[in-house]
This record gives C-alpha cells, sequence and structure tokens, in this order.
C-alpha cells in the first residue's frame, strides 16, 4: 500500500512540477539551443528498477563530443557551455527528469540512476526500486563523500525505506539545490569509481 502511496505522491507531484516550471524549462531548452548546436536534451541509458535500462532525460549542458573511457566530467571540462555550467551548479539540468519520473522509470526520491555496468554485484540491492531525481547521498555531501559512502547510503536507503524517509530528503534537498553546495568536489571534479 505504501509502494502504491509513493507512486501516487510521484505521479501527482510531478505533473504539478511539469506543468509549474513548463514555462522555464521551455526558456532553457531555447536558451541551449541558441547557445551551441545540438539539440537541448541529453539522453543516456541507465539502470533503473530491476535492472530494466531506460533513457534518462537531462537538459544539454555540454557541447557534442564523446569523453574518454571512464571520464567523469569536472567543472574544467572544455565541453561545458557558459548556460551548461549554471545549469549544473543550480541542477536545472535534471528539470527533465520529472518526465521520467512521470513515465514510472524514476521516482522524485531514490538512488541516483547509474549506467548498469558500473553497478557491481554487492550494490545491486539499489536497483530494487526506482531511481530517484534525488537521493540520500545527495543531501549528506553529494560530491563531498566518496563513491563508495554513496553506495552506502543508497544501501541504507532502499534497506530503511519509508514515506517519512522521503519527505525528509525532499526537504532537505530544497537549501541544498538553493546553496549550490558540494556539486563538485573540491577539486572541481565529479566522483566516479576509483
Amino acid at each position: 500500500m505504501t509502494k502504491r502511496l509513493k507512486r501516487f505522491i510521484d505521479i501527482a507531484s510531478s505533473l504539478i512540477l511539469v506543468i509549474a516550471f513548463a514555462p522555464l524549462m521551455t526558456v532553457i531548452a531555447l536558451a541551449i539551443i541558441c547557445e551551441s548546436r545540438g539539440g537541448a536534451f541529453f539522453r543516456q541509458r541507465r539502470a533503473g528498477f530491476k535492472g530494466r535500462e531506460f533513457e534518462v532525460i537531462k537538459f544539454r549542458s555540454m557541447r557534442p563530443g564523446k569523453p574518454e573511457q571512464g571520464h567523469a566530467t569536472g567543472v574544467r571540462d572544455p565541453r561545458i557551455t557558459r548556460l551548461g555550467g549554471f545549469l549544473r551548479r543550480s541542477s536545472l539540468d535534471e528539470l527533465p527528469q520529472l518526465l521520467n519520473v512521470l513515465t514510472g522509470d524514476m521516482s522524485l526520491v531514490g538512488p541516483r540512476p547509474l549506467l548498469l555496468e558500473s553497478i557491481r554485484p554487492d550494490e545491486k540491492i539499489r536497483l530494487e526500486v526506482r531511481p530517484g531525481i534525488t537521493s540520500l547521498a545527495a543531501v549528506s555531501g553529494r560530491q563531498s563523500i566518496t563513491w563508495d559512502e554513496r553506495m552506502v547510503l543508497d544501501r541504507w536507503y532502499v534497506e530503511n525505506w519509508s514515506l517519512r524517509l522521503d519527505i525528509s530528503i525532499l526537504w532537505k534537498t530544497i537549501p541544498v539545490v538553493l546553496s549550490q553546495a558540494n556539486v563538485y568536489d573540491p577539486d572541481g571534479e565529479m566522483k566516479a569509481r576509483t
């Protein structure tokens, strides 16, 4: 019953937010297209519920160009556009994922979606719930904590999930996003598995 309630909250909230942010999302999409060649959106296959892959949607923040193998994007990556840097710092690049929530591929709260091949066997527990736009790790330090610490927090979330926990994470997400804290680690990088 509580899982159904979580899904109902996801649908209702994401629908309201999509409608509320539609004008802003339209402006952002047009600005991205005007600033650099390519479409307004970035799509990538990620691991979802029960390991089923889906296309995560984000606003494009980089110029077209393939990263090196194992590359994690840092603040000094030359492919990041001026607007893209702002979108990343403000987390506005994540807004299109509300559409992923509507389709059922994601939830408002859950472990962040990763590439399927990057998930180790001992981390498969994170696939027992839908990935989220925000997460326990996101409100517990984001890039200021290690990859392994993030995985521990993801496991704890899955094992201790409750609606109260989700509400707490959503509430804590607001100041984290507004402060733009720990978007990158102290060296200006995005942590990848080491």
